[in-house]
């Protein structure tokens, strides 16, 4: 089939082609990949107003069930040929690494270990949910109370549905709103403009392993479509940066996946050993081309930072673009050359701050920003920062990015601010107790662990569970 393929919106899981459409294009060719409907706010909202349909229709499943199909949706994700549309193609999966591969400038290679990671915790959905609920019997969902612990639990749904606005930077970003499904929680998804593979093949995957296709809808829209999406559905997750998602801050219905600063902190006591977690600073800054938001952003050291920061831009700085199936790519191309430009615009203007120096510069033999095989893309970067106050000392970027900055253990605490991913290479007592009761780490790694290093059945900034169901008080007479 030579067609150009079209991705419909799904209206509670029946295609719709609108008369307004985009095209989704090759970022290095120009090829047009797929024409995408769109929706506008209205459509949104009328369908909104009958989500409750959409809940209806996983209500006949108990949750055990749900469990299963999230198992066989794992499987058809990874493995399996899907729809791809409604106008007759399908996609393997080397097809869709190659699509979005091509659309989003993620290399093949991360492409599949982002896809191995989405099926991994569609598969360990029932030990995810063990984890997020602490041991709770799911059975009690099905019915709304029961008895576990020798206590009476009683739990509701704390909305209709979940909806999701996506970016477009990695695909296992996805894998957050999973648990939605095996939780009788339908789902509202509006993708990434250059992402709209990973949540439709989802979706298809959710629909072949047997889950209702009403519990699905995909609206493709525009910002007020978006904004129609989060305050309408009871519940929503918003990825993006500050600009983006500050309006929702203090919204607790509504869950905002930001910038990270994720940052690894090492003590006093482990410095002398530095070289020794090399390593695992070059991957917590690097892995996946630098585009999460539990990418180091930050090395915070009591001594050694400018030998610490000579080291990794030796490890980093001579890092290359390759071709987009080349098995050791190590960076992503930008869809949108604006970005390029935008990061490496706004390092070079920091650096005009006193206080920083471009460690990578002298290991980079060019530019930071190159184009290569038609794309664009921004090499590795370590700064060396005086200070905390410096401008480039606490910034995220959407590629390897990190600041090395020197700071004594006893005032790091005081200067990190909020913190997604903390890896805190330390063994003294005292310091990993007060690292453990700092409030603004999300999530906390003890030791020469990669701030990379996920555990699906903990939580990651908000519970699923506890943010799709609430525990209330109950007595029965009878």
């Amino acid at each position: 089939m030579t067609s150009i393929p079209h991705l419909p919106a799904l209206r509670r899981g029946k295609a719709y082609e609108s008369l307004d459409q985009v095209e989704v294009k090759d970022f290095r060719t120009g090829e047009v990949k797929a024409t995408v409907s769109q929706v506008n706010a209205g459509i949104v909202r009328k369908d909104l107003a009958r989500v409750s349909e959409a809940r209806a229709a996983l209500k006949p499943f108990s949750t055990a069930q749900l469990l299963e199909i999230c198992a066989r949706a794992g499987e058809q994700f990874l493995n399996g040929t899907l729809p791809l549309g409604d106008k007759g193609h399908t996609q393997s999966p080397p097809q869709y690494v190659e699509t979005l591969s091509s659309t989003s400038g993620l290399p093949h290679v991360m492409v599949r270990r982002n896809m191995e990671k989405i099926h991994f915790a569609l598969t360990h959905m029932r030990t995810v949910l063990n984890g997020l609920s602490r041991g709770l019997d799911l059975s009690i969902l099905d019915t709304g109370s029961g008895e576990q612990f020798g206590t009476r639990l009683s739990y509701f749904p704390t909305t209709r549905a979940l909806g999701l606005v996506m970016p477009s930077n990695s695909p296992a970003v996805n894998s957050l709103w999973l648990p939605s499904i095996a939780l009788k929680t339908p789902v509202i998804i509006k993708p990434g403009k250059e992402e709209p593979w990973t949540p439709y093949r989802l979706i298809q995957a959710f629909i072949a392993a047997g889950a209702p296709a009403e519990a699905f809808g995909f609206y493709p829209t525009d910002h007020e479509g978006a904004a129609a999406i989060l305050n309408s559905c009871g519940r929503a997750l918003i990825f993006g940066d500050k600009s983006t998602t500050a309006q929702y801050a203090n919204n607790p219905a509504i869950q905002i996946h930001g910038p990270g600063w994720s940052k690894i902190l090492i003590g006093e006591d482990c410095i002398e050993n530095w070289r020794e977690y090399l390593d695992v600073m070059v991957a917590s800054i690097s892995d996946n081309g630098g585009r999460s938001c539990i990418n180091a952003s930050a090395v915070v050291v009591p001594k050694y930072a400018a030998e610490i920061a000579d080291a990794l831009a030796q490890k980093l700085g001579p890092i290359q673009p390759t071709t987009a199936d080349d098995s050791n790519a190590r960076l992503s191309g930008f869809a949108n050359p604006k970005m390029a430009d935008f990061i490496d615009g706004a390092i070079e203007e920091g650096l005009k701050t006193p206080g920083a120096t471009d460690a990578t510069a002298r290991y980079r033999n060019g530019s930071r920003k190159v184009t290569f095989d038609g794309g664009v893309f921004v090499r590795p970067t370590i700064v060396l920062c005086d200070s905390f106050q410096h401008p480039l000392a606490n910034r995220e970027f959407l590629c390897p990015y990190a600041s090395v900055v020197q700071v004594p253990q006893s005032e790091m605490l005081s200067q990190i601010g909020y913190t997604l991913a903390c890896t805190a290479i330390t063994r003294d007592p005292a310091f990993i107790e007060q690292v453990m009761a700092f409030p603004h780490i999300e999530r906390l790694n003890v030791g020469p662990v990669s701030t990379m290093k996920i555990s699906w059945d903990q939580p990651h900034e908000g519970n699923m569970f506890e943010f799709l169901w609430q525990r209330r008080s109950i007595e029965r007479a009878w």
